[in-house]
């Protein structure tokens, strides 16, 4: 059996002005899952991963961390085990050099100067940033700025990662590229991934499950195959098929061509075509 890492159960979390956030959240991650939370702008994604990583504590219920309540684990607990990336990396990064910022985890663990080295330099390398040790921060394109973020939970030896829309500010190519690193420490490295994003086109590519959140509500979970199966829902809750998928429901639906499945990314949309004109009699 796969080991739960999270479980998370929220009856109810206020804002200090009494706003209801999040309410009748149920939400298991396990041992290597790459896990999406999404949503629109203000449905709750931030509070949740704050919440997850012990950051807000003034809700009613309970989330566990390896089956412990995280309430009741000092701080430096917590820290080994996971760690948060937020959206902009200027609010997390504060040293001079990249080399400093990655460092600063590991020797406030009480690690020696040696093993901070190694697992600094490790680190860099796991998010391609190896000889960048000695830059300077400002130097750094907005994309390094979070791969940075990201080693310097790696170097406290953090095995679950949560991270705050991780593609938010990057182009195109920036996103993809952002998302192949993630990828990667979760297959090759084992490292947990939750990541909440509101970036609907890059969700199927590579993620294992699904939760949407809606006005602080998960109003629907799966696999992301499960999830797009219902366009209404989506709609609903201000968000929308993949651009792919949403093309070939119309084929479907409106012009009536006979697609056995929704595909929701470019490769699955060619099978799927290529099979249908094979099936169409000469």
């Amino acid at each position: 059996m796969t080991e739960l890492r999270i479980s998370l159960t929220i009856e109810s979390y206020k804002y200090p002005d009494g706003t209801l956030a999040l309410a009748d959240i149920r939400l298991d991650v396990k041992q290597g899952e790459f896990c999406g939370i999404l949503g629109s702008n203000g449905s709750g994604k931030t509070t949740l991963l704050k919440i997850m990583d012990g950051l807000i504590k003034e809700y009613t219920g309970q989330v566990a961390l390896d089956g412990e309540d995280v309430r009741r684990l000092h701080p430096r607990d917590i820290y080994r085990k996971v760690g948060l990336v937020f959206q902009n990396p200027d609010d997390q990064l504060f040293a001079h050099t990249v080399f400093e910022d990655v460092a600063f985890g590991p020797r406030n663990m009480g690690f020696d100067e040696p093993e901070v080295k190694r697992r600094v330099e490790g680190a860099l390398a796991s998010v391609e940033m190896a000889e960048y040790g000695g830059k300077n921060i400002h130097a750094l394109s907005f994309g390094q700025k979070k791969r940075v973020c990201i080693a310097g939970l790696l170097a406290m030896g953090h095995g679950i990662l949560l991270l705050d829309e991780p593609t938010a500010g990057l182009d195109p190519m920036g996103e993809h590229r952002m998302l192949e690193l993630l990828t990667r420490l979760n297959r090759d490295e084992g490292v947990t991934i939750v990541m909440a994003t509101h970036s609907v086109d890059l969700v199927p590519l590579f993620l294992h499950r699904l939760h949407i959140l809606s006005k602080g509500r998960l109003v629907r979970g799966g696999t992301p195959e499960e999830v797009f199966t219902a366009p209404a829902e989506l709609e609903q809750v201000k968000l929308r098929l993949p651009h792919i998928a949403e093309l070939i429901h119309r084929l479907t639906h409106e012009d009536g061509l006979p697609f056995q499945r929704l595909p929701l990314t470019v490769g699955e949309a060619r099978r799927e075509i290529v099979e249908m004109v094979q099936r169409k009699p000469n």
